[in-house]
Order: C-alpha cells, then sequence, then structure tokens
C-alpha cells in the first residue's frame, strides 16, 4: 500500500503556489485531503475538487483545533504565511500576525492532539537573514532583519521550541526561491518576467540585477516537502531543518537573460532600475543534509524548470491581459 494511501492531510496555504502541488502529489496517492482557507482565489493553480474546505484562517485558533479534531489529521503541512516581500515591508503586523501568531496557533493546537503523526513547517532562506558566510547551511543563525525575513526566523524558531519542549513531530524545510506555473505574484521574478514578455513589454528589474538566489521547482519542493514527511519517524530526521534548492546560485540578470533568449525575446532587453532597498544581496543554499539523509536530489535543473512554467503562462496569458 502506497504510504499516503487514507492518511488524513491537513493544509494551510493550498492555494499558493506550493501548496496547490503537494495537494496534486497527495491526491494521486489518495489522501484525504483537508484545506484551511481564508479566501476562494478565482486565479490560483489550486483544483479544488476532492478537496475538503475548512473555511478561516490560521489566527483562529478554535476553528483549527475543531478541524484536526473532527477530520481526524494525522499530517500537517504549515505553507499557510503572508509571502510577499513588498507586502510585509509596507505592513509589518498584518504579516507578523499571519505568519508568527498563526504558526504558534497551529503548533498549540497540535500539542493536545496525540493522533498528529508528522507536522511539516515551512521556513524559508529568508530566515536565515544576511550573512558572508555562504552557502548558507542548517547551522546557521536564523538572523532576519526585515519584516518578511524576521517572521520566518521566528516562525523557524517556534517550530524549533515545540519539537524540543513538546516533542512534537516536526520537520522543517528552507527552501529557495520557488518558480512554476500558477505563481500569480507578478512581483516576483520569474512570473513577472514571463507574463511582460508575453504582452510585448520589456520586463522590469528593480534591483541592479547583481542580487545572487536559489531557484528550485515547484514540483522539486513538493517533493522534497513530502519525503521529509514521510521520514520523519525515523529518530535522525524528526526535529530537524533541511535546505532544499537545485545548488545553482544566479544572478536576477542571468535569470532574465535565460527567459529571454528562451522565450527569443531578446529584442525586449529588461529595465534596470536599480532602486530596490532592503534587498539582501547574496543568498543560496547547501543542501548536503538533504542528500545525505534524505536522498534529496531535484530532477529539474533551471532550464529544465523553466520551461513548463513559460508554457504555464502562455496557456493562461488571457488572465493577465485584462
Amino acid at each position: 500500500m502506497d504510504f499516503w494511501s487514507r492518511k488524513r492531510v491537513f493544509i494551510t496555504g493550498a492555494t499558493g503556489l506550493l501548496g496547490s502541488a503537494i495537494k496534486r502529489r497527495l491526491q494521486e496517492r489518495n489522501a484525504f485531503l483537508v484545506a484551511l482557507m481564508r479566501d476562494k482565489v478565482a486565479y490560483s493553480a489550486l483544483d479544488y475538487e476532492g478537496l475538503t474546505i475548512v473555511s478561516g484562517e490560521l489566527l483562529d485558533p478554535y476553528l483549527i483545533e475543531r478541524a484536526l479534531n473532527e477530520y481526524e489529521i494525522d499530517t500537517i503541512f504549515h505553507l499557510g504565511a503572508q509571502t510577499i516581500v513588498g507586502v510585509a515591508n509596507n505592513s509589518p503586523i498584518s504579516t507578523f500576525e499571519s505568519n508568527i501568531r498563526g504558526t504558534w496557533n497551529l503548533l498549540e493546537a497540535t500539542r493536545h492532539l496525540p493522533r498528529i503523526e508528522r507536522i511539516v513547517v515551512a521556513s524559508s532562506d529568508k530566515a536565515y537573514g544576511e550573512s558572508k558566510d555562504l552557502p548558507y547551511t542548517e547551522e546557521h543563525p536564523l538572523r532576519g532583519l526585515h519584516p518578511y525575513d524576521c517572521s520566518k526566523s521566528c516562525v523557524d524558531l517556534i517550530a524549533q521550541t515545540y519539537i524540543h519542549t513538546y516533542n512534537l513531530p516536526i520537520g522543517i524545510t528552507r527552501c529557495g526561491n520557488i518558480y512554476g506555473g500558477g505563481d500569480m505574484n507578478l512581483n516576483r521574478l520569474i512570473p513577472g518576467t514571463i507574463v511582460s514578455l508575453f504582452l510585448g513589454e520589456r520586463p522590469i528589474i528593480r534591483s541592479d540585477g547583481c542580487p545572487k538566489r536559489d531557484y528550485i521547482y515547484v514540483e522539486d519542493a513538493a517533493d522534497g516537502l513530502i519525503l521529509l514527511a514521510e521520514n520523519l519517524n525515523r529518530p535522525e530526521i524528526r526535529g530537524e531543518a533541511f535546505n532544499l534548492s537545485t545548488e545553482t546560485p544566479l544572478t536576477v540578470l542571468e535569470v532574465t537573460q535565460k527567459l529571454l533568449k528562451i522565450m527569443k525575446k531578446e529584442d525586449l532587453p529588461p529595465m534596470i532600475l536599480a532602486e530596490s532597498r532592503l534587498e539582501i544581496e547574496d543568498q543560496y543554499l547547501s543542501c548536503k543534509k538533504a542528500r545525505e539523509r534524505l536522498s534529496f536530489k531535484p530532477k529539474f535543473s533551471i532550464d529544465k524548470g523553466l520551461e513548463p512554467t513559460i508554457f504555464w503562462y502562455k496557456e493562461h496569458i488571457s488572465w493577465f491581459s485584462k
């Protein structure tokens, strides 16, 4: 029998890019899925079919505990968060409420439910903050200084608190920049550039093009979180954090140039504004720990992952041209 057959899985952040991919994966493997959903998003990569919806938000601890009890949940993927850096900078309090309080509400509810066997908490490479010692390993301190980064540092540390104090069966992931078809946040580099090029517009780079980042295709990220969940019964895995990426850092300009070449749009060079602030120059990860302990190996290089991503936006460009 498949590991996920008849598992009862609760997902926060299911309408997001990563949540949608995990939902598809687990449905194919006959899991029973319940999603906490504040808003039903019209333009979303999420297919709502076969998904039990709990209407509400992470800020309601009574709703969370009711849902976990009522649907007899044994597995949690905690992906729900305010993930847009610009929004976090403009509205830090709402970001802290959603990301930080939402996390402790969820984990506090699970503390009283011995039925729950595995919890995967999605942190981020942003939780590390700025460091000149790169690539980040899981031993780096968590010291995010800007609102979004700080919120992810706190999420990570709260998860560790519930691991070490209450022995909850938690694993933590820290992914590089996740991309793929269905990301509706056009402020992000890859979807924003693709849509601009399909609309015949020059893409905009807010930085000077030099910041270096990791990029991981959403299907690889989903596989990584699912793989971690499947291994949380192992003592050397339970309670640990794992970096997930392709370990191929690229500058913003390099990614943009790849898209121009693949889409044959070299006649639309980017406009480099060099005006972004509160942005860390370089952030990229070592995945040695995930390779050695989880046998994690991404299937998609950046070039291989960009092809289906571009195709998705081509198929849905009418959503963006209104």
